[in-house]
């Protein structure tokens, strides 16, 4: 193998994870939690046998619901992808809320409260 090509096939497998779930959840379950969840990051383990899988839903009051549908599927996903990845061993799912946007949003109202108070520039004063 060259080098290189492992990280590289590790990224393809992750890309291909994220996509293959993102299209179970729209054509293969019918869980009217997971109506509105979306996959947004996968990060398998090196030896491929895990998958980290981030998951964000824009529904925020039915967080904990889609959190449970999701863990009572994780053997159904897990079965389809061993259909659709092309690889020996399809890695244990584990689903992991992304709280990315909310963190964001958290910060970028911090800055914008603190350029009221005229700790910095406020980004109006830029344009």
């Amino acid at each position: 193998m060259r080098a290189g090509s492992k990280g590289q096939k590790k990224q393809i497998i992750e890309e291909r994870v994220l996509h293959d779930i993102n299209s179970f959840l729209r054509t293969s379950f019918s869980d009217q939690r997971l109506k509105f969840v979306s996959i947004t990051k996968v990060e398998i383990s090196n030896d491929y046998s895990y998958a980290k899988v981030y998951w964000d839903t824009f529904e925020q009051k039915s967080r904990g619901d889609a959190k449970k549908a999701l863990e009572g599927g994780q053997k159904r996903f897990r079965a389809m992808l061993s259909e659709t990845l092309n690889i020996r061993h399809t890695p244990q799912i584990q689903f992991i809320y992304d709280s990315q946007f909310e963190d964001e949003n958290k910060i970028t109202t911090i800055l914008d409260e603190e350029a009221k108070l005229g700790k910095f520039p406020s980004k109006e004063d830029n344009e």
